[in-house]
């Protein structure tokens, strides 16, 4: 166990994806065997075996993706108040070139937002600003609020309540990616209507009484649950729920029109449900919960179409057009990085 450890030990200091370093290491050759070798274990029971695996994964994935850093940088394509928004980490940088890059690609935008969950380094906010010259880097700090949980992304929402009265804000998280035209984003822009990436096929924006009741019907999760179904469990509970709608979609890729909400909304809601299920609404997910119920709240909204935008384990190309690459199927297979690849050669031509 010592020897894995100090294995372990020694990846975490390999040099940084994102560097030029990264065409000079020969041992890359090394971790593609290795890589190999630990994906074709189930690994995820034990965290530390975990974290090496997603590290060698991440090295793999930065060696194929290299040729971005050789790409245009992502500038201002038009005078419309178009931004994207994301939290990252110094992890994702790499991931956030590739996604950013080419949704700017098929959607012209005028800014983009970066919230520093406090790990980027100088060397990454350095090439953040040479390759997204419209990015304003922020640090997730200044939006936290003591009304709502803090950390698991609640300041990527908070921050999106920030900037909303002047942007059209999309929330792209780093490990998404774009394959072709988007044009229901197009015409959510033009007017002003919200979006969400779904979970299952003809999905709509739902009365949140009836998605609370079908949890309760179909899983009746204990405060043991993961606080997504717990807190949708509990929603029929809410003073006012009976005026409120909801769709079980993913943050990860959200869209909020100008103006179509403010910060007390969450407040209030949040307060509501913390007083409901108690500190269960202060774990890693709750984000997501109340990203939805913006979402699904706001005047004019949608559920994108499904599965032409979808996660990893449910797309189907060439019908797909956009991925979001979730932890469960980001690594599992080489499709990531192969889809990655393919785009980066169209930004170069």
């Amino acid at each position: 166990m010592a020897i894995i450890y100090n294995f372990n030990y020694i990846f975490r200091y390999l040099p940084t994806p994102t560097l030029p370093t990264i065409n000079r290491v020969s041992a890359y050759n090394v971790i593609e065997i290795i890589t190999a070798t630990f994906n074709s274990i189930s690994l995820n029971n034990n965290i530390m075996f975990y974290q090496l695996k997603d590290t060698l994964n991440r090295y793999r994935f930065s060696r194929a993706c290299k040729q971005i850093f050789k790409t245009p940088p992502v500038l201002a394509d038009t005078d419309q108040p178009v931004a994207v928004l994301t939290q990252l980490q110094h992890k994702d940088v790499i991931l956030f070139l590739v996604a950013v890059k080419t949704f700017a690609r098929q959607v012209p935008l005028s800014k983009v937002f970066i919230i520093n969950d406090g790990s980027l380094t100088n060397d990454d906010l350095e090439t953040l600003l040479k390759h997204i010259p419209i990015a304003d880097i922020y640090d997730a700090k200044q939006f936290s609020d003591p009304l709502c949980p803090t950390g698991a992304c609640w300041e990527r929402l908070l921050a999106i309540a920030h900037f909303i009265d002047q942007f059209f804000i999309i929330q792209l998280d780093s490990d998404t990616l774009t394959l072709s035209a988007v044009n229901e984003i197009i015409e959510n822009i033009k007017s002003n209507t919200g979006f969400v990436i779904g979970t299952w096929d003809n999905q709509k924006i739902e009365p949140m009484i009836v998605s609370s009741e079908r949890v309760q019907k179909n899983i009746n999760p204990s405060l043991d649950a993961h606080v997504q179904m717990v807190a949708e469990a509990h929603f029929s509970k809410l003073e006012g729920c009976e005026n409120l709608r909801y769709a079980r979609g993913c943050a990860g890729f959200s869209g909020f029109p100008k103006q179509s909400f403010n910060k007390q909304f969450i407040i209030d809601f949040s307060i509501k449900m913390e007083k409901e299920i108690g500190s269960k609404w202060r774990e890693w997910g709750s984000e997501q919960v109340m990203s939805n119920v913006v979402v699904a709240n706001i005047d004019k909204s949608m559920v994108l179409p499904h599965p032409k935008y979808t996660d990893c384990k449910k797309m189907k190309l060439p019908d797909t057009c956009f991925i979001h690459f979730i932890g469960e199927c980001r690594f599992s297979s080489s499709i990531y990085a192969k889809l990655a690849q393919n785009e980066i050669k169209q930004l170069t031509s």
